[in-house]
Parts: C-alpha cells; structure tokens; sequence
C-alpha cells in the first residue's frame, strides 16, 4: 500500500515496486491520475477523512486477498512558524503528515502480523532530526513521524513488523519549489529514495533498518 502515489518520492516509488514485480495499492485523492498496470489497484484515500484509512485498507485486502508493507508517502508543507499566531498550518500538517499515517497503520497492523515480514516505511524528512528553516510545523510533524515509526518497530518487532523513516533532505519535487538557496541539479531525485525504499522493503527480518538520512549536501551535524 502506498499514499501519495501520484506525484513525487510517492509516485517514484510506485514504479519502483511496480518494475520490481510488486503488486500495489494505491490510495490517492484521485485514482484516475495513477497509471494502468495489471498489478496496481487504485483508491479514493483522503488523510483528513475520518474512516478513509479504515476503507482502503479493507478495498486493499479484497483486491489482493494480503498485505504485506505500507508506504506512507502523502504529505503537506503549508508554512507554519513559531510567531505567528495563526495556527492552521500546524493542524493541517499534524492532520496529514502525522495522524494520516498513525491511522493507516493501525488499519492495517492485523493483516502486517499475519504477514509474519510486515514492513511499514514513513517518508519523513530531515526537517524530523533538525531544524534549519522556520517552518516549524512542518518539522514538528515530520518529528512525530519519526516517533511514530519508532513505536511501530517496537510493537511489531515480535511480529516481525519492521518499520524505518526515510529521511530526505531537499528532493527535486513540486513541494521543494519554494526552495532557492539549492540549485535543483543538486537536489536528490525521487528515484534515488525509490531505490532506498525498494531495499529498504525487501531485507530479510534480520536486517532491520530503522532510519535512514538521505542528504544532496554535506551537514555537520548529520
């Protein structure tokens, strides 16, 4: 299952896993934007409706009769900062970016057991490690799926869940169009955190990666 599979490091990693041979459910706002593929599904999932989780995981489980990882890719960056009194941006991004995985999870966390190899990853962001730009919201949410993915690992570990946040700095998609100050021929490409993601998913339960920080720049604290 992956969210956010039709734009940017969700829609590369939808390809990724669709050349690998994958089969996968996507849960998009609009399924009419995904690609025809005998091995994708598409459904309506929307990260701020109450219940959307809950019916995509079911639609998922009809259509490919398992489940067996969650990519949780959807997310938002309206620009929320520690002074200004306006706090609608800190409840959409905790909205989408934390509570709509939490929620997808928790929806799937019966079929993962019984996979006995459940793998959750969370895209997060280095914005969850540190902050270097005022948009505090988003770091905030991008911090709590860092905890998110922590508390999945432990769990799931007994069950053989395995959980990791990938962590990407600037990647060269619609939601790093603001970004100015890193030439875009530097960025990191979505494809290059779909490698990371199809890895990532495929190690054995021995092999447990439990985060994974992916940077186009040399930071001293990284």
């Amino acid at each position: 299952m992956i969210s956010g599979a039709t734009r940017g490091i969700g829609r590369a990693i939808l390809q990724r896993l669709l050349d690998a041979g994958c089969a996968v459910s996507a849960g998009v706002r609009d399924p009419s934007r995904l690609p025809r593929h005998p091995n994708l599904t598409g459904h309506p999932y929307e990260a701020t409706r109450i219940g959307s989780a809950e019916a995509w995981v079911e639609a998922t489980a009809a259509a490919h009769g398992r489940i067996d990882a969650l990519v949780n890719a959807a997310g938002i960056n309206p620009r929320g900062t520690l002074l200004e009194p306006d706090e609608t941006p800190f409840d959409s991004m905790w909205e989408v970016n934390a509570k709509g995985p939490m929620r997808v999870i928790r929806s799937a966390w019966p079929y993962l057991v019984a996979s006995g190899t459940g793998r959750v990853i969370n895209i997060a962001s280095l914005s969850g490690k540190r902050v270097r730009n005022d948009n505090l919201g988003y770091a905030m949410s991008k911090f709590a799926v860092m905890a998110l993915t922590q508390e999945v690992r432990r769990l799931g570990f007994d069950h053989g869940i395995r959980a990791t946040a990938l962590c990407p700095g600037f990647v060269d998609t619609d939601m790093t169009a603001h970004v100015t100050k890193w030439p875009r021929d530097r960025m990191s490409r979505p494809a290059d955190i779909a490698v990371l993601a199809e890895v990532v998913l495929h190690l054995p339960n021995t092999a447990s990666v439990a985060e994974l920080l992916i940077n186009c720049r040399h930071e001293d604290t990284l």
